[in-house]
């Protein structure tokens, strides 16, 4: 909203300019997400305790002390975050970018359905919300169609709307072999798509099971993927590093920068002890807008690098429940495997600052992919 308001008159007043720049309006983003969940937290946290009561129940076959040490703390934090990262997005991303609109209509549809989810749990006080298979199908619809809508945006390069860049491989490389930037796939892209939009909302409500967990790895994933639509959207930096130009993708850093300020103040209050819980209507809202985020950006495989804390706990339960089902033995004391480590006997704070750690290891390889080609 201020690039439309403000640039029209940068001749006459040249403090205005700035405004022009993705880096200060990425950088505005942020703050204005993080003073906007300083400034709203309490307030909302207080409204939360007194209308949840005993607030989201735990699960009876978790570890036990979360039974005890979690209990009666309020969920549905993600609203804080979704309504930080929105006004935050709208005050300082150009709303004529069309990639905009896909990666906050994703958002905001992930963030209601997961509001559902938590408000069935809360008011029925019991771990199962939306069933399964329904949440599955609305997040796929959602997702199906902002594949669609990547592929078939105004400025997007055919070629380059319709492949997959692959890591470590250069663009050149891909043109030579299929005339194309990347690996095409024509309409599956939008199926492709979806799976990875799907999948890294899901395994980021994986990994919201401790406090601060998923928080700070959404923050550096953020980070990540900052840079590289920032990247991605430049000809000339595109040009230099290899890698697939999208016009108009740049314009997600300042989204990526929303996340990172809303992150920072949710986490305020989630720090161990929480005073609330993100819930679904974070997890899934986050882990959608930043799988949309790649597939905009067009380093889908980047992502299975850069979230690859997200990966690793989708796939412990994925092989705890194969295992379980075909051998009647599990291979982890329990799944998702942050709560296998606690059964180890590792202190929470432990096994939330280690898997931080992986985090930011992991985003350093998946920034180096830029340059390795």
């Amino acid at each position: 909203m201020f690039y439309h308001l403000l640039t029209p008159y940068a001749d006459q007043f040249q403090l205005f300019n700035v405004f022009r720049y993705l880096s200060f309006r990425t950088g505005g983003a942020v703050m204005t997400a993080l003073i906007i969940s300083f400034l709203l937290g309490p307030t909302l946290i207080r409204w939360m305790r007194r209308k949840q009561g005993r607030g989201q129940p735990i699960r009876d076959d978790g570890p036990q002390s979360h039974i005890i040490e979690k209990a009666g703390t309020p969920t549905m934090g993600g609203v804080l975050i979704l309504l930080s990262l929105t006004v935050a997005t709208f005050l300082w991303a150009r709303l004529d970018n069309i990639y905009v609109w896909i990666v906050m209509g994703v958002t905001l549809s992930f963030g209601a359905l997961g509001f559902i989810d938590d408000y069935l749990k809360v008011t029925k006080q019991s771990a199962s919300g939306v069933v399964g298979s329904l949440k599955l199908a609305v997040q796929f619809a959602v997702a199906l169609l902002a594949g669609y809508y990547c592929m078939t945006a105004p400025d997007a390069p055919a070629g380059i709307a319709t492949s997959v860049g692959v890591p470590f491989f250069p663009v050149r490389l891909f043109e030579q072999w299929f005339n194309a930037p990347g690996v095409p796939l024509g309409l599956l892209i939008i199926p492709f798509a979806a799976f990875v939009i799907v999948g890294a909302s899901n395994t980021v409500n994986l990994t919201d099971g401790l406090d601060g967990l998923a928080t700070v790895p959404v923050m550096i994933a953020a980070g990540t993927y900052a840079l590289i639509a920032y990247l991605v959207g430049n000809f000339i930096y595109a040009q230099y590093l290899g890698v697939p130009y999208v016009p108009g993708v740049g314009e997600l850093a300042v989204i990526c920068g929303a996340i990172i300020g809303a992150g920072l103040g949710f986490l305020w209050f989630n720090a161990p002890p929480a005073a609330i819980f993100m819930g679904d209507t974070g997890s899934l809202a986050l882990g959608g807008a930043i799988g949309t985020i790649a597939v905009a950006a067009k380093h889908e495989i980047v992502l299975a690098i850069v979230g690859g804390l997200f990966v690793l706990e989708g796939l412990s339960v994925m092989i705890q429940i194969a295992s379980f089902k075909l051998t009647g033995k599990r291979v982890f004391r329990m799944a998702p495997i942050h709560h296998h480590f606690e059964h180890l006997g590792w202190k929470e704070s432990t096994i939330v600052i280690r898997f931080w750690i992986v985090a930011v290891i992991l985003a350093l390889i998946g920034l180096a992919t830029l340059k390795l080609r």
